[in-house]
């Protein structure tokens, strides 16, 4: 029997209470280790469309505008209307949501230490390899 996919699902939910407890000792209740991604997107290139941010992330439209939805709300991120193309929003990063990118890769930097402890450089790369060829052979 494979189980690869239970092992990864073990993997996702045990970092996910692992960034859960790293921003609760920062005092930050409100954001869900969901959050994460989009603003990894943002923090990498700020003032992202939609489809952008779900092209990197791997997510459906859907999914990023609920996600986004919540990041606005919380002070995070804000949509601005394309001024040449009314079709295009962009999201980008606020004073709040730069402010928290420290934090961010504070708890990033902790939670890749404990995930990759023992793992050389080759077989992460062996890793993410295979893990990418999952993913595209799931999406078809």
């Amino acid at each position: 029997m494979k189980k690869a996919l239970s092992i990864i699902a073990k993997i996702n939910e045990i970092a996910n209470r692992f960034i859960v407890n790293e921003l609760n000792k920062y005092g930050i209740k409100e954001l869900a280790p969901s959050h994460g991604d989009i603003l990894a997107a943002l923090y990498s290139e700020d003032n992202l469309t939609m489809k952008d941010i779900a092209d990197k992330i791997h997510r459906t439209r859907p999914t990023v505008t609920v996600l986004v939805d919540k990041l606005e709300k919380l002070g995070f991120v804000k949509k601005v209307i394309s001024n040449s193309d009314k079709r295009y929003t962009y999201i980008s990063l606020t004073k709040k949501g730069n402010e928290f990118r420290p934090v961010f890769a504070k708890i990033s930097n902790n939670l890749n230490k404990k995930l990759y402890k023992d793992i050389t450089d080759d077989v992460y790369c062996k890793l993410e390899d295979l893990l990418m060829l999952i993913l595209k052979n799931v999406k078809e």
